[in-house]
């Protein structure tokens, strides 16, 4: 049964304006993209763009690297030719280092309009967004809200962020720039969540959501699915980073999941397993790490199901393309398109599993091109 006939499961985006970081769109009916941040010294640009590679290879459509030193913008077109993803420059008070980076092909500046000084010098950064092609992202964070707002609130709220957002986009606007996104992070779930609520209402520009600081990966990823899945939910965010004390790969592979698990990208093997139990037919715990480890490399959107018994097991499998059941004697049940197919050993299940997946994900990624180029066929005739 599809979606569209689960009203309860559809989400309703927020209309937003698109722009372009690079030659991803971001915002309007643009699919919610994926982002993370290198944390490798940036004039170390073989480490960089080694850690870029491994994000890419995880799904990132987007990366960010920061340019805090002369020396960090000094070789930046390197990392910028040999990137396959936009990536997006990260500038805190030096406006110079914005300019050196537009320049050497940076695809978006991650700036605080209100912090690089004069409204000369905002100009000039606008400027050399223009001249560049670059979009920019406002990042406001309620770690480093301006003075006069915090004593105008007397600490961090929701009212002072999307102050604070309104004050920047203003700053950009007024220089007639407008391919901007905006996020104002919190590492509070509440305060984060109440500010974009409310400047989702205020403003009509591509939104970047994220739980900032969140924590490491177990208390990150929960405090991250929490925040951003309620936003998502109501319809609220273009692109998203999760914020982890983990390597970029995990917040992209974290980002991707909260995404699958609401139905809003689709990348990858979606894995439906149990907790496990005293019924378990084989270990399902390592056999669900080894399999998503084993299946890290599938791009293909696809569904699997891992459970130990037959309680819940058959019920599952019939809404997965390939399944696996635990029975008796080490000998496995294993489902496909969500019936009945035969039977595995368990010295073989995993190998078997990983050759079905791969095999199901040719299919599909074959049923894909002759639609395309049936599609394409009749969009010739006409």
């Amino acid at each position: 049964m599809s979606s569209s006939v689960r009203p309860w499961r559809d989400i309703d985006r927020r209309k937003s304006r698109q722009i372009m970081v690079g030659n991803v769109p971001v915002g309007g009916d643009a699919p919610i993209t994926v982002q993370t941040m290198t944390n490798t010294p940036t004039e170390d640009v073989a480490a960089t763009i080694d850690q870029i590679r491994r994000c890419e290879d995880a799904g990132a459509d987007i990366i960010r690297v920061s340019c805090p030193t002369a020396e960090s913008t000094e070789n930046f077109d390197k990392i910028t030719r040999a990137s396959n993803i936009p990536i997006v420059a990260d500038i805190h008070f030096h406006y110079k280092r914005a300019l050196e980076a537009a320049d050497k092909g940076a695809a978006c500046l991650r700036i605080n309009p209100g912090n690089i000084g004069s409204s000369e010098r905002v100009a000039e950064v606008v400027r050399a967004a223009k001249a560049n092609g670059c979009a920019i992202r406002i990042g406001v964070n309620a770690g480093s809200l301006e003075k006069d707002l915090l004593e105008k609130y007397g600490e961090p709220c929701p009212e002072a962020l999307v102050e604070s957002a309104l004050d920047h986009i203003k700053l950009l606007q007024d220089h007639d720039f407008h391919e901007y996104k905006v996020a104002v992070k919190a590492s509070d779930v509440f305060l984060a969540v109440a500010a974009y609520m409310e400047l989702a209402d205020a403003v009509d520009c591509p939104l970047h959501l994220g739980i900032t600081e969140a924590g490491g990966l177990i208390g990150g990823t929960v405090k991250s699915s929490i925040g951003l899945g309620n936003l998502l939910w109501a319809g609220i965010g273009d692109t998203i980073r999760v914020s982890l004390s983990a390597e970029p790969e995990q917040e992209v592979r974290v980002g991707f999941e909260i995404l699958k698990s609401l139905g809003l990208r689709t990348r990858g093997v979606r894995v439906v397993s149990c907790p496990s139990c005293a019924r378990q037919g084989f270990d399902v715990i390592r056999t669900v790490q080894v399999l998503e480890e084993r299946l890290q490399h599938i791009k293909t959107p696809l569904s699997l199901s891992v459970l130990g018994c037959v309680v819940n097991g058959p019920g599952e499998a019939r809404e997965t393309d390939i399944g696996i059941t635990g029975g008796g004697a080490g000998k496995h049940m294993v489902y496909l398109s969500g019936v009945t197919d035969h039977h595995v050993q368990d010295q073989d299940m995993i190998e078997h599993i990983v050759s079905l997946v791969e095999k199901k994900a040719a299919e599909i990624e074959e049923g894909m091109i002759d639609a395309g180029k049936a599609e394409g066929a009749v969009e010739a005739a006409e």
